[in-house]
């Protein structure tokens, strides 16, 4: 197939988005597909965004960066020349990774164009509003996300959570696309005892948390874990609220941001791995504590819930609840049996949610979407009055 792939945000910016374009993008590539990705540019010189990508050409639009969050860009740019750019390469259909600004004219282009496309919801773009202090703009975020995936052949979604509520909202054509985990890098055969001296007293349990330092992330909710005896917390990533969160967490371990072995490394020497974000609408870092036989203890919103399964694989805490928060991490810091057979369970759950498996059944939802928007086509024309597919 001819596939292009829109992409809300992109290398060099390191996210869940990209990291799963990334694993899409190389399965394609095995299979022989002709892609083309669009994304918005590093910067305005465009200095530092990859031309190439696994082989696929990477059409860069400018962009200006997010007021407060650097790392983040908008593209500039109009739908027409969207549709522009996506005539010339003329795609069986569009893969759009968590629409919101570029995504939204890539939906729009498509329409206008006649294009299938497959809209993955990845963010909770109208959850930030109150955590960037824009509580009032809720409900109009909420709007946009409903016309896009109401314009869209096929969303996609990450969670049951996430499911019920696009559904909610009265989003159709739903389906759920979870996400793989590498269980050869993210392995309990990573444990780095040598790493672990370097953070952790003798004796100390390491508290693990891995993720953008942004306020929608609450990383800041962690404060209630800073001071518990015989353990070390340590915060891996970076972001806006990297400066606050040493001042709010002083006992705490900043490992910056890390990727490959080095993060593999890290996490599989985790004791418990926490997320205290309520915004997720899937959450990777826990599939891949969990592959590195690590147990988690989670906030009981979004995508967690699938994840976690309570008492068995780790704890799940009502949202808000950190006194929660801090038991349950304390009745696995405080009980070296109850926390390795958790880990044990929490390995077992992810084997067999491969990259390659997820992957394919994208590909077959690639197809669906081509028939939806086929017989849409027929309905607007008149040549049958059959129902869309719900």
């Amino acid at each position: 197939m001819r596939i292009a792939v829109v992409a809300e945000s992109f290398l060099p910016h390191m996210n869940g988005v990209t990291h799963s374009l990334l694993k899409v993008l190389a399965h394609l590539r095995s299979r022989g597909d002709e892609v083309l990705v669009i994304a918005p540019s590093s910067s305005w010189l465009d200095d530092e965004a990859p031309a190439f990508v696994e082989g696929y050409p990477v059409h860069s639009l400018p962009s200006v960066p997010l007021s407060g969050y650097a790392n983040v860009r908008l593209a500039a740019g109009t739908v027409t020349r969207v549709r522009r750019i996506l005539a010339e390469f003329g795609p069986d259909v569009v893969h759009i990774a968590s629409p919101f600004v570029l995504g939204w004219r890539a939906v729009q282009a498509c329409a206008q164009l006649g294009v299938p496309t497959v809209s993955v919801y990845q963010t909770e773009v109208p959850a930030y509003a109150a955590h960037y202090g824009f509580p009032w703009l809720e409900s109009f975020l909420w709007q946009r996300v409903e016309n896009i995936h109401d314009a869209s052949s096929l969303t996609l979604v990450p969670s049951t959570f996430a499911l019920e509520q696009l559904r909610s909202h009265g989003v159709q054509r739903l389906n759920l696309w979870r996400r793989g985990v590498d269980t050869e890098r993210f392995s309990p055969t990573r444990y780095d005892a040598g790493w672990r001296s370097t953070v952790a007293a003798p004796g100390e349990r390491i508290i693990g948390y891995v993720g953008r330092l942004a306020a929608e992330k609450q990383v800041a909710d962690l404060a209630v874990l800073d001071a518990m005896p015989g353990t070390r917390l340590v915060i891996v990533g970076s972001g806006p609220q990297k400066e606050s969160l040493r001042a709010r967490l002083p006992r705490a371990h900043f490992a910056g941001f890390q990727t490959g072995l080095d993060l593999a490394r890290m996490v599989a020497t985790f004791d418990v791995f926490v997320h205290p974000g309520e915004s997720e609408t899937f959450c990777q870092t826990i599939q891949e504590a969990m592959a590195s036989g690590v147990p988690v203890v989670a906030v009981g919103r979004g995508g967690p819930l699938d994840l976690v399964d309570s008492s068995r694989t780790g704890w799940i805490y009502e949202p808000g609840d950190l006194q929660g928060l801090r038991a349950a991490v304390a009745d696995l810091t405080g009980d070296d049996a109850k926390r390795r057979a958790f880990g044990r369970a929490a390995h077992a759950s992810v084997q067999g949610r491969t990259w390659p498996v997820l992957c394919e059944q994208l590909v077959t939802y690639y197809g669906k979407a081509i028939a939806v928007q086929a017989r849409r086509a027929e309905v607007a024309s008149g040549v049958r009055r059959a129902p869309l597919e719900s």
